[in-house]
C-alpha cells in the first residue's frame, strides 16, 4: 500500500490554529446519527449500527428505486397506475396507517403516487406504485434489496415497501438510513428537490362533504430549520417515532437520523435541536475543487511513469466552530498502479484527519488515461527494476 503525505504547501493551507475534541451533544433519542456531506465527516453517532425497524422511513428506499428507474428512462412519471381493489381493501381505513385516500379502480400517475408517498407517507400509494413497477409487491421488494446491496447498506433488509411491522424481516440502522438519504440526494438531485420539499399535497375527497383532502408534510424540520428540504418520518408502536432529515446552509449539507423517540412532539423538538447543533457547533472549510489536481500516483508498465490525481467533487473538512484543529492529509494507493488506466478511474484515496475526529476517506480519480507501454518500454521498465533504478 503506497502512502504519500500531501505537499507541504497543501497541508499548511489546511492547518488550523488549535486542536479540540468534538463538541458535546445530548439527546433522549436512543439512536441518533449525523453526517456532514460536504466532508463526509460523521459528527455524531449514538448506537448508529443497531438494527431497528424503520417504520415509514423504509419508503425512502421505495422512492430511491423509483427515482433511479425514472433517471434511467425506465419509468415515466406521467405513466398511469391502477389501484387494484385488493390493494385498496388492504390499505384503507384507520387500521391501515397513513393514506393518500386512493379509491379502488382509480387511475393515478406515477408522479402523484410519489407525492403521495413522500409528502403524505401513504401506505396505499406505496403499494400501488410497487405493484405498478414490478407487477407484485414481492417483486418490487426484491428490487429494493438489490439496490440496498448496491448502495452498500450492510445492515438493512426490506420485507415490504412501506415499513409495516413484519416480525423483524424488515430492518435497517441509522447509519444505513443516512447512507440511503445521501445517495438519493447525490444521485437524483432534481427529483429530490421536486418531491421531498413539497409542503402539502391534495388528493381524495371527504365522505359526505366531498371536500378536497389536504395533508401537510410531516417533516419536522420544514419551516423550522433554514435550508431543510427532506426526507422522511416514520412511526409504529414497535419502532417509536423516527426521522431521517437533511438541510443545506451556505452550500453545506447535513443528513441526520433519530429513532426510537416517544412522541410526535418529541420528534419535532429533538430533530430541530439536533440539526441546529450540526450547523452551529461545526463549521466546514473547502479544501479542494472538483477536478483539482492534488498529487500523482506512480504507474507500472505504462506509457507514462505517473498519473495525476484529481478530486471527484468539491471537498471540505469539518471541525468544531470557533476552535479549529490540526488537519493532516495523505494520499493512499496500492501501487505502482498497473497500466492501462482510464481517465476518471478510482485509483487512490485521500485520507483526511482533523484533530481527534475519525479520518474521512474520499476517492481520487485518474486525471488522464495512461496506456500500456510498448515493447521497448516494457523492456526498459524491466531493466530499471532489475537495476534498482527509480522511475
Amino acid at each position: 500500500m503506497r502512502k504519500a503525505l500531501l505537499p507541504l504547501l497543501f497541508v499548511s493551507a489546511l492547518s488550523l490554529p488549535a486542536r479540540a475534541a468534538a463538541p458535546p451533544f445530548d439527546t433522549p433519542a436512543p439512536i441518533a446519527y449525523m453526517v456532514d456531506l460536504s466532508s463526509g465527516a460523521v459528527l455524531y453517532a449514538k448506537d448508529a449500527d443497531r438494527r431497528i425497524p424503520p417504520a415509514s422511513m423504509a419508503k425512502m428506499m421505495t422512492t430511491h428505486v423509483a427515482f433511479d428507474l425514472i433517471q434511467r428512462g425506465e419509468l415515466d412519471p406521467d405513466g398511469m397506475c391502477t389501484v387494484r381493489p385488493e390493494t385498496w381493501q388492504r390499505w384503507h381505513g384507520p387500521a391501515a396507517g397513513s393514506t393518500m385516500f386512493l379509491s379502488p379502480g382509480e387511475q393515478v400517475s406515477v408522479r402523484n403516487l410519489l407525492h403521495g408517498i413522500v409528502t403524505l407517507s401513504g401506505n396505499d400509494a406505496t403499494v400501488v406504485l410497487a405493484e405498478c413497477i414490478s407487477g407484485t409487491e414481492a417483486a418490487f421488494v426484491a428490487l429494493m434489496n438489490r439496490e440496498s446491496r448496491e448502495l452498500g447498506l450492510q445492515n438493512s433488509h426490506w420485507g415490504n415497501p412501506v415499513g409495516w411491522p413484519d416480525n423483524g424481516v424488515t430492518y435497517t440502522t441509522a447509519r444505513d438510513l443516512g447512507t440511503l438519504a445521501a445517495a438519493t440526494i447525490r444521485d437524483n438531485p432534481r427529483l429530490y428537490r421536486e418531491y421531498y420539499n413539497t409542503r402539502e399535497f391534495t388528493w381524495g375527497r371527504t365522505l359526505g362533504g366531498n371536500q378536497p383532502i389536504v395533508q401537510a408534510n410531516r417533516n419536522p424540520l420544514l419551516g423550522r430549520v433554514a435550508g431543510a428540504d427532506g426526507l422522511k418520518t416514520g412511526h409504529t408502536e414497535e419502532a417509536g417515532f423516527g426521522f431521517t432529515g437533511s438541510a443545506e446552509q451556505n452550500g453545506r449539507r447535513i443528513v441526520m437520523v433519530v429513532a426510537g423517540l416517544s412522541s410526535f412532539n418529541q420528534r419535532i423538538e429533538e430533530s430541530v435541536k439536533f440539526m441546529d447543533w450540526g450547523f452551529r457547533a461545526w463549521q466546514s472549510r473547502p479544501i479542494l475543487r472538483q477536478g483539482q489536481r492534488i498529487g500523482e500516483a506512480q504507474v507500472q508498465l505504462g506509457s507514462a511513469g505517473a498519473v495525476g490525481l484529481v478530486a471527484p467533487r468539491n471537498l471540505a473538512v469539518t471541525y468544531p466552530s470557533g476552535l479549529g484543529q490540526d488537519v493532516r492529509a495523505r494520499i493512499v494507493y496500492q501501487g505502482p498502479i498497473k497500466a492501462p488506466i482510464q481517465q476518471g478511474q478510482h485509483i487512490a484515496d485521500l485520507v483526511v484527519q482533523a484533530g481527534d475526529m475519525p479520518a474521512t476517506t474520499t476517492p481520487l480519480l485518474a486525471e488522464s488515461a495512461v496506456g500500456e507501454a510498448g515493447f521497448f518500454g516494457r523492456i526498459w521498465a524491466g531493466l530499471k527494476s532489475l537495476l534498482g533504478m527509480s522511475a
